[in-house]
């Protein structure tokens, strides 16, 4: 744990502003407080060549992810904080350089040590801490780098590091198009639970060509049943949208600006056609995974990005038709990982307990919700779900939220703060929630 002594005075003005904004909720200002510093002062670590190593919490390694959603709300403060601006630079930076060394790689050790599961069969190195290849990790560095462009208005960032990193995505996603004929990925697990590994000899599901790009691994580190994960190929249209503007706007390269067009058509046009299902009761709705040869997997995951974030994400409006019917579906027991108890209702997953919900699912359920209600509701669940700790955890048991997994969950304790952010008026410039807020 890397404890910081001194809270930037950025963050301790966004936290005043939060108290003015719930004078009365003595709770909900504790609560905000302790989750909205936690990333700061426990996981971030400054290295000496200027980036930012970030662990998840309990879990000693950088996950792409995580440490891009982690740090996302302190982009409010980091537009009048130079040096917190420079830290989330670091950060960016730091994901840069682990993409050059394994797009394929999920979470990385902070030096070559060995440490994480070197034994899965696949190819690992002494830096990477875990090879689950997720399309997610790859979008997230990409968001990140653009919302802080947008936020600070920095870009020193888009050097020729990044148009390097551009290069190793846009063709892994490419040579993904085709999994089953042109992929080098193998990913094998021994002795684990179905979730955490590949069947086929680490190849995976069989998949055809749809345009969209193939995904070993869900953002929740478990197995896709089918190879086209939909809320990931939404999320890889929508960077490479941003993309293509830091390409045209910054880099004024409009070559490498059409290669990131053209990818976003095909993965966007393979959504349309092959991730749309027509329910018999909810209408046309996304399907959370499909294969391409007709068969859907109709659930969704507490982890984002996810079905329920569709908006958020920015892949469509909030008042979207297909996204409203899908939503009507996700917060259904016909999804088979929504749960209701006494003490909450909302998404879990299958990488936790049965009936536990998960604090992330609920704070996307707030920010694409469209109904000041029922964000008032989410928060008072959120508020009296923490277990006594003054934290949110990744899964709490719907009827006993003091029985939860993972005390120390940055991510979490970020999504709830970007969340009671959302409820005073402030979102991360550039995305689709300040979009949405400055509109309304």
């Amino acid at each position: 744990m890397n404890k910081k002594n001194t809270i930037p005075a950025s963050l301790i003005k966004v936290i005043k502003k939060v108290k003015q904004h719930f004078p009365t909720d003595h709770k909900l200002q504790q609560m905000f407080e302790k989750c909205f510093v936690n990333t700061y002062e426990t996981t971030l670590k400054p290295q000496e060549d200027g980036t930012t190593f970030v662990i998840t919490g309990d879990i000693p390694a950088m996950w792409l992810r995580d440490s891009a959603a982690q740090v996302r709300p302190y982009l409010i403060a980091a537009e009048e904080d130079e040096e917190l601006a420079d830290l989330i630079e670091g950060v960016v930076r730091r994901q840069f350089q682990y993409i050059l060394h394994d797009p394929y790689a999920n979470a990385f050790n902070e030096t070559a040590n060995g440490k994480g599961h070197q034994d899965d069969q696949t190819d690992m190195s002494p830096l990477v801490w875990e090879r689950k290849y997720e399309i997610d990790s790859l979008c997230y560095p990409i968001q990140l780098s653009y919302l802080l462009w947008k936020s600070t208005g920095k870009t020193t960032h888009f050097d020729d590091t990044f148009v390097q990193v551009l290069h190793k995505i846009l063709h892994l996603w490419r040579v993904e198009q085709n999994h089953e004929d042109d992929s080098p990925y193998r990913f094998e697990r021994k002795d684990c639970r179905q979730s955490d590994t590949l069947h086929r000899a680490g190849k995976g599901s069989k998949t055809v060509r749809t345009g969209m790009t193939w995904s070993g691994f869900r953002p929740s580190d478990d197995a896709c049943l089918y190879g086209y994960l939909v809320p990931a190929n939404m999320f890889a249209v929508v960077v490479l949208g941003y993309a293509d503007e830091i390409c045209r706007d910054v880099l004024q390269d409009d070559e490498l600006a059409g290669e990131c067009r053209q990818l976003s058509a095909e993965i966007k046009a393979g959504i349309e056609e092959f991730a749309v299902f027509h329910h018999p009761i909810y209408g046309d709705m996304y399907a959370y995974e499909t294969d391409g040869m007709g068969h859907y997997n109709l659930m969704d995951d507490a982890n984002v990005p996810s079905l329920l974030a569709a908006p958020y994400l920015g892949w469509c409006s909030f008042d979207d038709s297909t996204y409203l019917n899908t939503r009507k579906f996700l917060l259904s027991r016909d999804n088979p990982y929504y749960y209701e108890g006494k003490a909450a209702k909302g998404i879990g997953s299958p990488h936790t307990p049965d009936h536990y919900i998960w604090h992330i699912a609920l704070a996307i359920e707030g920010m694409t919700s469209t109904d000041a209600s029922d964000k008032n509701r989410i928060l008072e669940v959120m508020k009296h779900t923490d277990g006594g700790t003054g934290f949110m955890h990744e899964g709490f048991d719907a009827d006993r939220p003091e029985e939860f997994t993972r005390e120390w969950f940055s991510w979490a304790n970020s999504m709830f703060s970007e969340f009671v952010l959302s409820l005073c008026g402030y979102a991360v410039k550039g995305s689709p929630l300040y979009k949405s807020l400055k509109i309304q």
